[in-house]
């Protein structure tokens, strides 16, 4: 079993609001939050036109977003820039106003998050502690797995909740926490293991940046069970509403890879830059750089951060093809998507 850090008592900076219920609002065709990972913001875009819907200031460098099983609560990981983040930010996901922060205390650089199964807590990764925590919205720790070297980047969790899986960039190796003991094992995946995302079949997708793969591994043994080609820095993975296709971005190479799940097999290439325009600078030098994606709950869409463009990709899920392009803030990375409210009952 591996060993837990000592729960030390966080310094807790959250309102008590963040345990009250959203205020009711009409319903609409849902947002979709984006964190401008340079601009240091998190904006709401409408899912209907993507049009800006709101602006919130968020700490240093917003890396990741996730959203409560409920639809009310978004939380961002604040990584940090020249200095260590070492907090996550709490939001109102519908009205986009900052509700407090969570002080992570020692364990800095949080990256990827994702709520446990039963919603009651957030697991984080923080590369400067070596760390996975499970920590409530009130701010209190409730468990630090020590998962050892090899920065612990992305996590995802098992269709039953009882475990979790963390990439390791710098080791290449996926490690899976079995939540209720801490036990860690690890296995090789491929070299700058990243992205990360759990099947409807339980099987374990990594997307490895340096290798140009994906990998597909056993959920209980992690043993390799597929490799797929994906060149051009393959840095995230995820799936669409229906579990079909896993579809993952291309940094370097500015494409969307598509693979039928269940026959492990590329479907479509969908290429994201735009011919003749001018790029930011990124870490990969004047790109388009796509990172985040998610599919829209409706099946027919799916949203992709192209970071050096300052915009978000909308692809068709019919044609495989990119059809609108909405403008982000500076360096957009981290996608989520929250649902709408039901309307409020009309008054006899």
């Amino acid at each position: 079993m591996a060993a837990a850090f000592p729960l030390r008592p966080l310094a807790l900076l959250l309102s008590l609001a963040v345990l009250a219920a959203s205020p009711p609002a009409a319903a609409g065709p849902g947002t979709l939050l984006v964190g401008n990972k340079a601009g240091d913001t998190l904006w709401r875009l409408s899912l209907a036109d993507g049009h800006r819907m709101g602006e919130a200031a968020t700490a240093a460098s917003p890396h990741e977003i996730i959203v409560s099983h409920d639809g009310r609560t978004a939380v961002v990981s604040e990584y940090g820039r020249d200095t260590a983040g070492h907090t996550l930010g709490v939001y109102d996901a519908h009205a986009g106003t900052l509700r407090g922060r969570i002080d992570l205390g020692q364990h800095t650089r949080p990256h990827g998050m994702r709520f446990t199964g039963d919603g009651a807590y957030v697991l984080v990764t923080t590369e400067g502690s070596d760390a996975l925590l499970q920590v409530g919205l009130d701010g209190k720790l409730a468990r630090a797995f020590d998962i050892g070297p090899g920065k612990g980047h992305m996590v995802a969790l098992s269709p039953d909740g009882r475990h979790a899986y963390v990439t390791k960039v710098e080791a290449g190796t996926l490690a899976r926490v079995q939540l209720a003991d801490g036990e860690v094992v690890e296995k090789p995946a491929g070299a700058g293991a990243e992205g990360i995302a759990v099947a409807v079949d339980g099987s374990v997708w990594v997307s490895n940046r340096e290798a140009g793969t994906v990998t597909v591994h056993d959920p209980e043994t992690l043993d390799v069970l597929a490799t797929l080609d994906s060149p051009g820095f393959p840095i995230r993975v995820t799936f669409t509403a229906d579990g079909a296709h896993a579809l993952v971005t291309n940094a370097r190479a500015a494409t969307l890879g598509v693979f039928a799940m269940r026959a492990r097999r590329p479907v479509a290439v969908v290429p994201l830059a735009e011919p003749g325009v001018e790029y930011r600078q990124t870490m990969l030098g004047r790109a388009a750089l796509p990172i985040g994606a998610i599919a829209d709950p409706d099946g027919r869409r799916v949203y992709v951060a192209v970071s050096g463009g300052n915009h978000v990709a909308v692809v068709d899920t019919g044609s495989w093809k990119v059809v609108e392009r909405w403008p982000t803030g500076d360096e957009p990375d981290a996608l989520a998507i929250v649902p709408s409210l039901p309307a409020a009952p009309q008054a006899p």
